[in-house]
């Protein structure tokens, strides 16, 4: 029998109000003691005198009861409502102890709701996400994850691919059989097929919800004393960088979150692209470079006075880059049509550049009707799976035994999307980035 567990829901210290969560076989005998009888009526709210197990009352609160399997857990769970002062919680967590439940530990409340079927792996996942949601890009795609989006995808990839496979199995396993056509297999490709297509359309989306998740990576590459520090100052308004006229000050990465069109943007300034004078600054411009091979956008920073540089990074820059003419005070007569002319000193311009980040921003990581696969890891197994149907899909000809076990390496990598096999590595890394009382 499992334990019972109780945890701190609301955030520690000392507060208004403080929410304590309770789950497991003993948590009705647990809260009969605390808040007393009669036990309140399921999911109505109680204010009811809080005692210790020796019966001295150590606060006034409200007491909540979720019978199971109609609760978050699918177990009896509880809720104690408190006054929020270290003293009462530490009576609170004292008491619990002596009546038998125990800590728990990060994520323990969700992965039983996972173990009692009361949400699937991806949706525990949009759980997560959501706690920590930090813009209304990543609360929407969190919220659409929690409430089914992804399974219903990935169940429905899986039911269409089981159908293909009975075709397969079908001639596999009644080679002789008279009612049972010699191409049976064949009726597996187009379902097949059109599951090849419909996957590859996820995973070639500019990993759209990986970025919404983790942030829109900006890159700011240039010569030294260009002014892509003070640009980064200007996009963040503040002192985020150090600006000085010594060229070669920024040496490091140095990254700002923004929060831009409602999504989360990390804006890094770099070192200036030169040849380096010493093993430091060589080792800041392999830096940049990498930064800006692996950003999202690149924006290129050049001294609106300089010919040479204005050209030395247009062939750094890719399609959807934005190279941007900076010193326009120094420089008023900039040519327009070269790029965005800005004046980091004075800020001229910069209003201009930051709405067209946003406008980039918006239109690359902007919602569809269609679901992005919002991990690493759903990337990976769908990848996973698009290949071995690939290979199913080559084979079905002249060796339906081998289509059927491709296809069952797929129907494997699709399971383990939604935690129907037991991968229990994947179910500790995913629910240890819970907080504790989730």
């Amino acid at each position: 029998m499992k334990t019972t567990i109780y945890a701190l829901s609301t955030a520690s210290g000392q507060a208004g109000v403080a929410v304590i969560r309770i789950s497991g076989p003993e948590t009705g005998p647990i809260l009969d003691q605390i808040a007393g009888l009669p036990r309140p009526e399921a999911r109505k709210a109680a204010l009811r005198k809080m005692s210790h197990h020796d019966g001295d009352s150590f606060d006034n609160g409200l007491a909540l009861w979720f019978p199971g399997p109609t609760s978050f857990t699918g177990e009896d769970c509880a809720e104690l409502h408190l006054h929020g002062g270290v003293a009462v919680l530490d009576a609170a967590f004292a008491t619990l102890g002596a009546l038998g439940a125990v800590p728990a530990q990060a994520g323990e409340f969700t992965r039983r709701a996972f173990e009692n079927d009361k949400l699937d792996l991806t949706e525990a996942e949009g759980l997560a996400d959501l706690i920590e949601a930090e813009t209304e890009g990543q609360r929407r795609q969190a919220l659409a994850q929690l409430t089914g989006s992804l399974r219903i995808l990935y169940e429905q990839w899986r039911e269409d691919l089981i159908a293909a496979m009975a075709s397969i199995e079908g001639e596999i396993d009644f080679p002789e059989e008279e009612d049972v056509p010699d191409a049976l297999s064949h009726k597996a490709y187009g379902p097949i097929t059109n599951l090849i297509d419909s996957m590859a359309v996820h995973l070639e989306d500019g990993k759209r919800g990986e970025r919404i998740r983790t942030g829109f990576s900006v890159t700011l590459i240039g010569a030294p004393n260009a002014g892509k520090s003070s640009l980064l100052n200007r996009l963040a308004k503040r002192e985020a960088a150090i600006v000085t006229d010594i060229p070669g000050t920024t040496r490091d990465i140095v990254q700002v979150r923004l929060t831009m069109a409602g999504f989360p943007v990390v804006i890094s300034d770099t070192a200036g692209l030169r040849e380096a004078v010493d093993s430091i600054e060589a080792e800041g411009v392999r830096r940049a470079l990498d930064s800006a091979d692996s950003a999202d956008l690149r924006i290129g920073v050049a001294d609106a006075r300089s010919q040479e540089e204005m050209e030395g990074l247009r062939g750094r820059l890719q399609d959807g880059d934005l190279l941007v003419l900076n010193k326009t005070d120094l420089a008023p007569k900039v040519a327009r049509e070269s790029g965005y002319p800005v004046s980091a000193k004075s800020g001229d311009g910069v209003a201009a550049l930051e709405a067209r980040i946003e406008t980039i921003v918006q239109d690359r990581l902007s919602t569809t009707e269609m679901p992005a696969l919002s991990r690493a890891r759903h990337r990976r197994a769908v990848l996973e799976a698009h290949a071995a149907l690939t290979r199913a899909l080559d084979a079905l000809a002249h060796a339906p035994e081998l289509a059927g076990e491709d296809a069952r390496l797929a129907v494997r990598a699709l399971e383990s999307l939604t935690g129907r096999v037991d991968v229990e590595d994947i179910l500790d890394r995913v629910f240890s980035q819970f907080c504790i009382g989730k």
